[in-house]
């Protein structure tokens, strides 16, 4: 808990001291904040199973990507503060409802309160694999101090180019700094284990959302996953972009994915010799995939 003192928990690198409720870039304080706890079906089929992902969608973000579908909490900080202990409960709710796994959404700015409260939860009978649901924007410090709590690790790959990551995501160095995250996290979980019904119990899957326009940076995205991990790790290529309000300024990607770009990177994938991919059906572009944020299962 000492780190919220001169926060450095993300590369952003603000040392700010959370304690005083001061905030840097991502908005936080020294309290969890949450907007939604629930079971979510529409993750990917070895995390949702029949039951569904236990999510816990935290408030805040250390990216703040200008096409956030979670625009509301991201940006604008949707959500309620809750204590360590409150977490605690959570976790063995959404157990006792059922949940295939406690699935933590957007987490890095609360990493040490998590790893408390993850704590608690264990010594009180918590005993469902723990998913670490990033933008993959991390510190690979941030990561390690995750060691032995994280079964599965879920992060994004959202950039290759360093230019698309400072205009959608004024994150310089984002490439640099999620590959090297990501190869943290798969020196500790390791190759994908699943257990007798096809959930996963641990393992590495790397998201990537496809960007209208940039067919040429997904396929470099593509090249170092497959040259760094091979068949270690699942890919999740996703074409659910939705274009919202927040996206006017960039008419770039103000508009839905070329769904022959997507079909083009799945070609290429295959030419490759990728087997462990997800992909995604088209009719997924719509704003009613957008979870309501409206602090259920919080209080």
């Amino acid at each position: 808990m000492d780190l919220l003192r001169s926060c450095r928990l993300c590369p952003r690198n603000c040392g700010v001291n959370r304690f005083d409720n001061r905030v840097g870039f991502c908005g936080s304080g020294k309290n969890i904040k949450v907007a939604r706890v629930s079971l979510h079906h529409w993750e990917e089929p070895c995390l949702s199973g029949e039951k569904g992902s236990g999510t816990i969608f935290f408030s805040e973000c250390n990216l703040k990507c200008v096409f956030c579908q979670n625009y509301s909490i991201s940006h604008k900080g949707v959500g309620k503060e809750i204590t360590v202990e409150r977490l605690s409960s959570i976790f063995l709710e959404q157990q006792e409802r059922g949940a295939h796994n406690i699935n933590l959404v957007t987490p890095t700015h609360f990493v040490p309160q998590i790893v408390e409260a993850l704590k608690l939860a264990k010594n009180n009978g918590l005993k469902l694999p723990i998913v670490y649901n990033s933008n993959g924007y991390e510190n690979v410090e941030t990561v390690k101090a995750l060691r032995g709590y994280i079964d599965i690790y879920l992060p994004d790959l959202k950039y290759y180019e360093d230019k698309y990551a400072v205009r959608y995501s004024h994150a310089p160095g984002y490439f640099k700094v999620a590959s090297q995250a990501i190869e943290e996290m798969f020196s500790q979980v390791g190759k994908p284990k699943f257990d007798e019904d096809g959930m996963m119990t641990s393992g590495v899957i790397i998201r990537h959302l496809m960007l209208p326009g940039l067919l040429f940076d997904s396929k470099k995205i593509i090249d170092y996953i497959w040259q760094t991990f091979k068949h270690s790790i699942f890919i999740s290529i996703m074409n659910q972009y939705t274009p919202v309000n927040n996206v006017s300024q960039y008419p770039e990607i103000n508009k839905p994915l070329n769904q022959k770009h997507y079909e083009s990177l799945i070609d290429y994938c295959l030419s490759l010799g990728i087997k462990n991919a997800f992909i995604q059906d088209e009719g997924t572009v719509s704003e009613s995939f957008i979870p309501d944020f409206d602090l259920r299962g919080v209080e």
